[in-house]
């Protein structure tokens, strides 16, 4: 007979990504994701929903700063390192659809950006961006 719980507590289903399959891991090093483990995942209490897996760039970097979240500034203090070029973060789907909207939006890893981020942004505009099609 199936259990509710393991011994982590509640099961919780699959997290699905963009495309409808498992929600991937995005990075590990860094540490990204709003639970700090490496995924996009995202619950309620997410308010800033951290579900877009970016491929960080200068320019992307840029363009955050300039909006007030500075990403490649490390802040030993809270763990993190700072983002330079090639690292991937699970990054707030509302600045991910900002810096589209401003022509500065890095690409995606559609396997690991959760399917939360669908609220905020469109799948064909994340697919455009995509390291991971093909």
């Amino acid at each position: 007979m199936p259990r509710d719980t393991d011994d982590h507590g509640p099961r919780r289903p699959p997290r699905r990504n963009v495309l409808g399959g498992i929600l991937e891991p995005c990075s590990v090093k860094p540490m990204t994701g709003f639970f700090r483990n490496g995924c996009c995942d995202t619950a309620p209490e997410d308010v800033g929903s951290h579900t877009v897996c970016i491929v960080a760039t200068p320019a992307f970097l840029r363009f955050s700063a300039a909006h007030g979240n500075d990403l490649s500034t490390p802040m030993p203090q809270y763990g993190f390192p700072g983002l330079a070029e090639g690292d991937r973060w699970c990054l707030c789907a509302p600045r991910w659809q900002e810096a589209l909207m401003a022509g500065q939006a890095p690409r995606v890893v559609l396997r690991a950006t959760h399917e939360g981020a669908l609220a905020w942004c469109d799948l064909g505009d994340l697919k455009r961006l995509a390291i991971d099609l093909g």
